[in-house]
C-alpha cells in the first residue's frame, strides 16, 4: 500500500507522514508533494490509488490537482484535509467528485484519532467520510430552500467573471428570461435589493452579488480562477 500526501506547509506534512503510518500500518511507502502541480505529477507517475491533499495550497489548488487526478484515475481514493469549510470550498469538492468515488473532508481542527480514522474509513473500508461542520455546510448551502441551488451558483460564478446576461444564457443554453428569472433568485437569497423609492440605487446589484457572496464564503477566488479558466478553454465562447 502506497500513500501519496500532497500539502504545501513542511509541518503539516510531517504530521500527516506520521499520522498515514501510525494509522495504515499496511502501508510500506509514503510520498510527498510540496503542491498540487507535483502532486500530479506523482499520483501520475506512482499510479496512486491513496491521496490525502490539502485544498488551499500555491501553484495548483486541492480542487484542480484532484480533478486532474480523478480524470486520470476515477477509482483513486482521496481525502482532503484542510483549514476550509466555507461554501466555496464544499462545493467545489462536490462538484468534482466522480460517481461512486471513495472520499473523504476532514478540517485540519480535528483531533488526531479522528484523522487516523478517516485514513481507515477512506482507504481500507471504502466508506466516505465528511466532518460535521463540512456536512452541515454542504446540507445548509444546498440542501435547504434558503441555499444556493447549483443553477443559481452557476450564475454566480458567471457575474463574478462579468458576463452579461445575454451571453450567460449562450453558454448556458438557456432563454433570457430565465438567466434573469435565476438572477432575480440570487439576489433574493444573498438579500441584495433595489431600494424602494430611491431615483438612484446604492448598489450595482450584480457587483454587489458577488461582494456578498465573497463576504459569506459562498465564493472564493479560487472559485473565479477555475471558472475562468473553464471559460477560456470553453471553444463555444
Amino acid at each position: 500500500m502506497k500513500v501519496l500526501i500532497i500539502e504545501d506547509d513542511a509541518l503539516h506534512r510531517s504530521y500527516l507522514n506520521e499520522a498515514v503510518r501510525s494509522a495504515l500500518p499496511e502501508c510500506d511507502a509514503v510520498t510527498e508533494s510540496e503542491n498540487g502541480r507535483l502532486g500530479e505529477v506523482e499520483a501520475r507517475k506512482l499510479r496512486a490509488e491513496f491521496v490525502v491533499m490539502d485544498l488551499q495550497m500555491n501553484e495548483r489548488n486541492g480542487i484542480e490537482a484532484a480533478r486532474t487526478i480523478w480524470r486520470e484515475r476515477p477509482d483513486t481514493k482521496i481525502l482532503f484535509w484542510s483549514n476550509y469549510s466555507d461554501e466555496a470550498y464544499v462545493r467545489g469538492v462536490s462538484r468534482i467528485v466522480p460517481e461512486g468515488a471513495t472520499y473523504g473532508y476532514v478540517l485540519k481542527s480535528t483531533s488526531e484519532e479522528r484523522l487516523k480514522l478517516a485514513l481507515r474509513s477512506v482507504f481500507l473500508e471504502s466508506q466516505c467520510v465528511i466532518d460535521r461542520e463540512v456536512r452541515g455546510i454542504q446540507q445548509k448551502g444546498m440542501g435547504s430552500g434558503h441555499g444556493l441551488s447549483d443553477a443559481e451558483y452557476e450564475i454566480l460564478v458567471d457575474v463574478a467573471l462579468g458576463l452579461t446576461d445575454k451571453t450567460i444564457a449562450s453558454r448556458k443554453k438557456l432563454s433570457l428570461r430565465t438567466v434573469q428569472n435565476r438572477l432575480q433568485q440570487l439576489y433574493e437569497k444573498l438579500e441584495v435589493y433595489q431600494e424602494d423609492g430611491d431615483d438612484e440605487s446604492r448598489y450595482n446589484l450584480r457587483t454587489r452579488a458577488v461582494a456578498v457572496a465573497l463576504m459569506r464564503r459562498v465564493l472564493n477566488a479560487s472559485a473565479v480562477e477555475r471558472a475562468e479558466r473553464d471559460l477560456q478553454d470553453d471553444a463555444g465562447y
